[in-house]
């Protein structure tokens, strides 16, 4: 079968995915001198920065503040000049053979037709999307009109007009409120932000930057079907506490949030995943549990910032090298202690660490689907208390961030850790 699609292509780390997680660690690696290729299924490389076009990014990584667009190619730029290989339009089809020091390999397909690519360390970062209207099951016709945020930015930055005129943005998190600003600039009013939760989960402030007090955010709400011809002309809201059902007209629906990793390459490797992220296990060096084959941004951990996953691009290069350049390669997966969290916890990131062990950022990322002011956290394994404490607050999508100072405390053969929240601190 390889020979149907030429020779096979011998690289030391093969990146796949090229936003700010990839190609940090891309620059990372080739400034190392390790042979570095980088693809990306897009037309362009960047990643999510490319279609959000305002002020907010680089100021770690550049020292200066930047549009998405101009972080976008700064990283492009910087890698490119660090050594790395980077391939446009090429998409990762699946996997076919080489495992552990060997290295494993893949097949491509791009316009130069198909290939096949055979690294000793390989990273996953692929990133994360949000759920569009089909997986979200609503009902009702399918008119044109129907967008996720990034569909929007993307529309957006062709110009005015070409969005729509009247919209509904379906969530209320940081990315919601994103949205509203874009359809503000592309010349598109809200009639309301909808979501089923309580009540918004973003700052205070930028809500009130983006709605400027005038848009309502309509809370306890869900939108339960959409009706339109060649284009939406209304949807249905239905509140969850009474029942009551309200039509509400509109030309355009933009769903936002409700993330969900682009891991089927991970699924196809046959690694293993975990139930709460819906991506790769991985440690705290980003290993996966196959050897050689790591994972880092938000592929792990949706949607944290560009410069988060930079800063991950920049941690797993670490690790990757350290594969790389070992004499006998050693992976430490299999030995970690697995990291579980109870609800109302969703998921932790790493979910996998053993004593001694550096944690990337220095600390666990979490998310809760609850509402906690002040809520005490514990952390044990076997019914012993590794460390408890509170948390300023939990909010259902907003990063939590929980400190890492009990690793040592870990018993290798101890059973899982666990994560908990008391009850009691819900709100």
């Amino acid at each position: 079968m390889l020979g149907s699609v030429g020779a096979v292509e011998e690289v030391d780390a093969l990146v796949v995915g090229g936003g700010p997680a990839g190609l940090a660690a891309a620059t990372a690696l080739a400034r190392a001198g390790a042979r570095t290729v980088v693809v990306d299924r897009e037309s362009e490389l960047g990643g999510i920065p490319r279609h959000t076009d305002h002020l907010g990014y680089g100021m770690r990584e550049f020292r200066r503040i930047l549009r998405g667009p101009a972080y976008a190619r700064a990283w492009v730029a910087r890698a490119a000049h660090a050594g790395a290989d980077l391939r446009r339009a090429t998409t990762v089809t699946g996997w076919t053979d080489g495992d552990g020091a060997a290295g494993r390999a893949v097949t491509t397909t791009s316009p130069g037709g198909m290939g096949v690519i055979r690294a000793r360390a390989v990273l996953l970062a692929t990133g994360t999307r949000e759920r569009p209207r089909t997986a979200r099951l609503i009902p009702g016709t399918r008119p044109a009109g129907l967008l996720t945020t990034g569909a929007l930015q993307q529309l957006a930055m062709l110009g005015r007009g070409i969005v729509g005129r009247h919209a509904v943005v379906v969530g209320a998190e940081h990315v919601s409120f994103s949205a509203v600003l874009t359809l503000r600039h592309a010349g598109c009013g809200v009639a309301a932000v909808v979501t089923d939760e309580r009540r918004h989960q973003s700052y205070a402030a930028l809500c009130l930057a983006a709605t400027r007090g005038r848009i309502p955010v309509l809370a306890r709400t869900v939108l339960t079907a959409i009706t339109g011809r060649r284009r939406v002309e209304a949807v249905e809201l239905t509140g969850l506490d009474t029942g009551a059902i309200h039509r509400l007209e509109c030309d355009t629906v933009v769903f936002t949030g409700d993330w969900f990793p682009e891991h089927e390459l991970a699924r196809r490797g046959g690694l293993v995943m975990d139930p709460g992220t819906r991506a790769p296990v991985v440690d705290a060096g980003y290993r996966t549990s196959a050897p050689g084959v790591f994972a880092a941004g938000n592929l792990l951990h949706g949607a944290e910032t560009a410069g988060v996953c930079a800063r991950d691009g920049d941690w797993v290069a670490g690790a990757m090298l350290d594969w790389l350049h070992a004499g006998t390669p050693t992976w430490p997966v299999a030995d970690a202690v697995p990291v579980e969290c109870a609800p109302p916890f969703r998921w932790v990131s790493p979910n996998a660490v053993g004593p001694g062990m550096a944690l990337p950022h220095g600390r666990f990322l979490l998310r809760s689907t609850a509402f906690a002011r002040w809520p005490r956290v514990t952390v044990d394994q076997g019914g012993r208390t590794l460390w408890s404490g509170r948390l300023r607050r939990t909010v259902p999508t907003m990063p939590i961030h929980l400190r890492a100072d009990w690793l040592d405390r870990i018993d290798p053969n101890g059973g899982a850790v666990h994560v908990s929240i008391e009850v009691s601190s819900l709100v």
